[in-house]
C-alpha cells in the first residue's frame, strides 16, 4: 500500500469526532501508534475507579521509554510538608555529594493532578540527570481526588523552599536552582516560579513539557485535538474535577497560572510543547504572557507528535531530541 492508501486507511479508522486534516498532521509512527491505541479498545481512564486508574497508568508508564542511564547516587529523601508531614521524594544526581556541588532542578511529574508518582516519571528523571549534568529532585506531591487544591501546590512550593534552604545538605547549590515538570506537572513548576517570584526566591529556569495553563476557555487545540490524540477533553475535565473544590478554584493562579496578575520576574521560561496536542495553545499563552511582561523565553515545538511524547522515546525519537534541547536549556541557564 502507498503513502496516500495508508494515510486513508488511517483516517477510514479514526474514533467518532476525529477532524482528519488534525490526523493527517501527525507523524506515521506517531499515527501508527494511536492507532494502535485504539484498535486495543481499552478502558478510558475516567471510567475507572482512582486506584486502578493510577494502577492502569503506572502498568504503562515506562514501557515505552528507552533503558535508564546509570547514576552515580540515586537517592530517596523525606521532605518536610508545612503540616510537618513526610513528603516522598527522589535526588538524582552524577556523582556523589563529597565529588563536588551540583545545579538542581526540582521536578513534579504529570499525570493530571491525579495519576502518576515519583516513580512513573524515574526514567524521565534519570535520563534529564544524565544528559544534563545537573541534579534532579523527584517531588511525590499528594494526588487528587483526595487531597483537593491546592494540596498539590502547596506540596511542590514546600519542596522548592525546603530545597532552597537545605541544598547544600545534599551536595547541591542553591543559587543554581530551576524549576520544572510535564503536563500537570509543569503547571506546578510555572505555579511555583509564579510564587518564586513575589518571595523574592531567585529560580534560574522554568522548564516545562507541555504544561496545563488554565482550565477555561476552549482554544482551538483544545477542539482539534480533544479526541483521538492520546490526551483527550474527556480526560482533561475529569482531571480537572477531581482537584478542585468549587468553581471559583479554576480561576486561582495556583491551580491555572494564565490567571496571575503579575509574571514580572518570574524564572526564564523554556517550553517543549507537542503540536498535536489538546493543550498546546493553552501553552503558547504563557509564552505569551511571560514575553509581553519582559521575561526571557524559548519555545520548541516538536511537530506531528503528541501528549506525553516525552515518555515515548522507544517509539518516538522527538524525544530524545526534547530532552536533549531541555538539558542544554538547563546546563545554559544553571552554569556558574
Amino acid at each position: 500500500m502507498g503513502a496516500e492508501g495508508a494515510g486513508e486507511q488511517h483516517v477510514a479508522d479514526l474514533p467518532a469526532g476525529v477532524a482528519p486534516q488534525a490526523w493527517q498532521r501527525l507523524k506515521p509512527h506517531v499515527r501508527n501508534f494511536l492507532h494502535g491505541v485504539i484498535r486495543k479498545k481499552r478502558p478510558n481512564m475516567q471510567q475507572l475507579p482512582i486506584e486502578l486508574a493510577r494502577e492502569a497508568y503506572a502498568l504503562g508508564s515506562c514501557v515505552l521509554e528507552p533503558e535508564p542511564p546509570a547514576l552515580a547516587r540515586v537517592q530517596d529523601l523525606a521532605l518536610p510538608r508545612r503540616d510537618g508531614s513526610a513528603m516522598r521524594a527522589r535526588l538524582y544526581a552524577t556523582h556523589a555529594a563529597e565529588q563536588g556541588i551540583l545545579p538542581v532542578v526540582v521536578y513534579s511529574h504529570g499525570g493530571g493532578f491525579v495519576v502518576g508518582s515519583i516513580d512513573t516519571h524515574d526514567v524521565l528523571c534519570r535520563r534529564l540527570c544524565h544528559a544534563s549534568g545537573c541534579a534532579v529532585v523527584s517531588v511525590d506531591y499528594r494526588l487528587a481526588p483526595e487531597h483537593k487544591f491546592p494540596a498539590a501546590f502547596d506540596d511542590c512550593w514546600d519542596s522548592v523552599q525546603w530545597l532552597a534552604q537545605h541544598a547544600a545538605t545534599w551536595g547541591l547549590d542553591a543559587s543554581r536552582m530551576a524549576v520544572g515538570g510535564d503536563s500537570a506537572g509543569g503547571t506546578l513548576a510555572a505555579a511555583c516560579a509564579v510564587r518564586a517570584a513575589q518571595h523574592g526566591l531567585p529560580l534560574r529556569l522554568q522548564l516545562l513539557f507541555y504544561p496545563g495553563m488554565q482550565a477555561a476557555p476552549l482554544t482551538p487545540s483544545r477542539t482539534l485535538y480533544g479526541n483521538g490524540f492520546l490526551l483527550t477533553e474527556a480526560q482533561i475535565q475529569w482531571m480537572f474535577h477531581s482537584c478542585v473544590r468549587d468553581a471559583a478554584d479554576f480561576a486561582d493562579w495556583r491551580f491555572a497560572p494564565l490567571h496571575a496578575d503579575d509574571v514580572s520576574g518570574v524564572a526564564p521560561l523554556w517550553l517543549g510543547l507537542a503540536e498535536c496536542d489538546p493543550i498546546v495553545d493553552d501553552s503558547l499563552l504563557w509564552a505569551d504572557k511571560l514575553r509581553a511582561a519582559g521575561v526571557a523565553v524559548e519555545v520548541e515545538l516538536y511537530h506531528g507528535v503528541v501528549h506525553e511524547f516525552i515518555k515515548l522515546g522507544r517509539i518516538m525519537p522527538e524525544a530524545q531530541q526534547a530532552l536533549q534541547d531541555a538539558s542544554q536549556a538547563l546546563r545554559k541557564a544553571l552554569q556558574p
